[in-house]
């Protein structure tokens, strides 16, 4: 897939409405979906807080920020073009957690870091045009 399909589908949070029915109510409740953000309440997390777009470049890079957590993060998705109909999807994710934290969550942030990753590989970005 050209990574300008991915950027396009992907630079527009809107398009979550599509796979809404995905995600599992009994962990995210009070999802609020915005071009540029999504809102909600994680179950453990207790409060609400915002994923939001923060920049972007085109065909290339997304980067997100996150407020209304107890810590600093941030992360983006970087597409790479290999062929005329192949690119690579690769997640980084910087976050300041405090290091007796570290240990217990650096699994569990890999895990979540490669579900994402899959689940990016599924979508139906031509669909989504």
């Amino acid at each position: 897939m050209p990574a300008a399909e991915i950027y396009s589908a992907l630079s527009n949070l809107s398009n979550l409405e599509r796979v809404r029915d995905l995600i599992p109510q009994d962990k995210v409740q009070e999802l609020e979906i915005a071009p540029d953000y999504v809102r909600m309440k994680v179950d453990g997390l207790g409060q609400k807080f915002c994923i939001r777009i923060v920049d972007k470049i085109e065909n290339d890079t997304i980067k997100f920020g996150v407020d209304n957590l107890p810590l600093e993060a941030n992360f983006w998705i970087q597409l790479k073009q290999t062929a005329p109909d192949e690119t690579k999807i690769r997640l980084t994710l910087k976050a300041d957690i405090p290091f007796m934290f570290k240990m217990m969550l650096d699994k569990k942030i890999q895990k979540g870091l490669d579900d994402a990753a899959d689940m990016l590989t599924q979508f139906p970005y031509r669909q989504w045009q």
